[in-house]
């Protein structure tokens, strides 16, 4: 994959946790709820099938209650280091009538127990990509990261 500034949004941080727990975080349901939307926005649904092909579905809820389904499909699955994701695709690979972007998450071992963490958001335009970015892109995303490390660091 080749980041493509006009295109994709992208944000990197290195963290003092296990690559494993990045990974548990990201991919059993009742972790991801727990920390996938910044607060005080919410998971209120979660269904996961960490394989290519499987089922990545979200539903979040805004703090006054609306509900936002998201629906897309694992594209690659690399245990402890690498999921892609997208809702260009529904589940076993059926194409979706819409799509508003793909996901790439890098998950780096650093130092004896640290994880270098990217995370990229690939868009069909560069209009899709400007509306991501202000939608909140970056504030959002790096709040469910921390929320992500917080999570983690507590179990």
């Amino acid at each position: 994959m080749i980041f493509d500034p006009t295109l994709d949004l992208k944000l990197e941080r290195t963290v003092d946790v296990k690559p494993e727990l990045v990974w548990a975080a990201w991919t059993k349901p009742e972790l991801l709820k727990q920390w996938f939307c910044p607060k005080p926005w919410s998971v209120s649904d979660c269904e996961l099938d960490v394989r290519p092909g499987g089922i990545f579905r979200t539903t979040m809820r805004s703090p006054e209650g609306q509900e936002f389904p998201n629906l897309g499909c694992y594209l690659e699955v690399v245990p402890n280091r690498k999921l892609v994701f997208t809702d260009a695709l529904l589940p076993g690979y059926r194409p979706a009538a819409k799509s508003f972007m793909t996901g790439v998450v890098l998950i780096e071992p650093h130092g004896a127990d640290g994880t270098k963490y990217t995370a990229i958001a690939l868009h069909n335009s560069e209009a899709a990509r400007i509306e991501h970015e202000q939608m909140g892109f970056h504030d959002g995303w790096g709040k469910a990261w921390e929320q992500l490390v917080e999570l983690v660091k507590g179990q």
